[in-house]
């Protein structure tokens, strides 16, 4: 693999601060989703303090449907919870609302079935338990032709990435050709673009999307949501074939190293699926959570070296104790 993208946040730039483990492979993404304008400007002003000419990545939030200013919600499998239609981040969302549909949330740990929705609340019934919180995503399928492909705060990203000629901006929720055309009529020119794979739509649309850019990146966490967890191995595998065919760059993300944000060591499992991945040929992978705001920063930071060396000695025909 060429390239790393590591998530900054309380963990990496704050608590481990970048000047300690930077290399030449690793671009700093800034999840859009977290954070105002000014605090975001900010991230950008102590990454590039900390390491003058580091690769920085905008991931914008895109349309994708988020709670906000709910707290915390406890929910129950079997019973009802509501949610006010002014805690979401897309103010005419329960215009798109029918009871019956299913709602995913939380990178599809949360299930829930709409019961109503109007003006006032959305009512859910739970089929799952657990604490829905603040900017998770919330997703129905079949309703996104009711959505702008970008959202007021992906504007704002926008105009800080130009403002501050960043190297990328990552597109979420692609859908099409088009979906990336309109964001090129935005983003300067010289700032690469990512458009992320997360959709059924952009899997049904990929030889045309992989026609407008250079890089893709496969969100395996938003891409579940769509097409069923049990089926995000064949997707994967789909999207690395078709864009290694047409000599695209590829991430992948979502829960990499998920084990690791709060434990020094990765399991087995995920020491698999990283060596996979990596045999495919793909450009790079992805860490969210893991160094965002994970316990083990250089920990992880580790593991993905160590996994390089291991596949770098089998092309040269060593050997290497992982």
């Amino acid at each position: 693999m060429k390239k790393y993208i590591l998530t900054v946040g309380p963990s990496l730039l704050k608590k481990v601060p970048i000047s300690k483990v930077h290399k030449p492979s690793y671009i700093y993404r800034i999840n859009g989703a977290h954070g105002t304008g000014e605090s975001i400007r900010e991230m950008i002003g102590e990454i590039r303090s900390q390491v003058g000419g580091a690769e920085i990545l905008m991931d914008l939030p895109g349309n994708k449907v988020r709670t906000k200013d709910i707290g915390g919600i406890s929910i129950e499998k079997g019973k009802t919870f509501e949610i006010p239609s002014r805690c979401f981040n897309y103010g005419g969302f329960y215009k798109l609302l029918k009871p019956g549909m299913t709602a995913w949330a939380n990178d599809s740990t949360f299930e829930f079935v709409v019961e109503a929705a109007n003006s006032e609340k959305i009512t859910f019934l739970s089929k799952s338990n657990g604490v829905l919180i603040d900017n998770k995503g919330v997703h129905i399928r079949n309703i996104h032709d009711g959505l702008p492909f970008l959202f007021e705060k992906d504007m704002e990203l926008i105009g800080i990435a130009n403002e501050c000629a960043l190297n990328y901006v990552g597109l979420s929720f692609v859908r099409k050709a088009d979906d990336i055309r309109l964001a090129k009529t935005h983003v300067k020119s010289g700032i690469e673009l990512i458009s992320k794979v997360e959709t059924i739509e952009a899997v049904n649309n990929l030889n045309e999307i992989l026609g407008e850019v250079e890089h893709i990146l496969v969100d395996r966490g938003d891409l579940s949501t769509d097409v069923g967890i049990e089926n995000i191995p064949c997707y994967q595998n789909f999207i690395i074939e078709k864009a290694l065919y047409f000599n695209k760059k590829i991430f992948i993300a979502t829960q990499v190293l998920k084990h690791m944000e709060d434990r020094p060591i990765p399991t087995i499992a995920e020491i698999d699926d990283l060596y996979n991945i990596s045999k495919k040929g793909v450009y790079g992978i992805q860490l969210s959570e893991e160094t965002a705001v994970g316990g083990y920063v250089e920990e992880c930071l580790s593991v993905l070296e160590k996994v390089s060396a291991c596949i770098a000695g089998e092309v040269m025909g060593g050997t290497f104790s992982c």
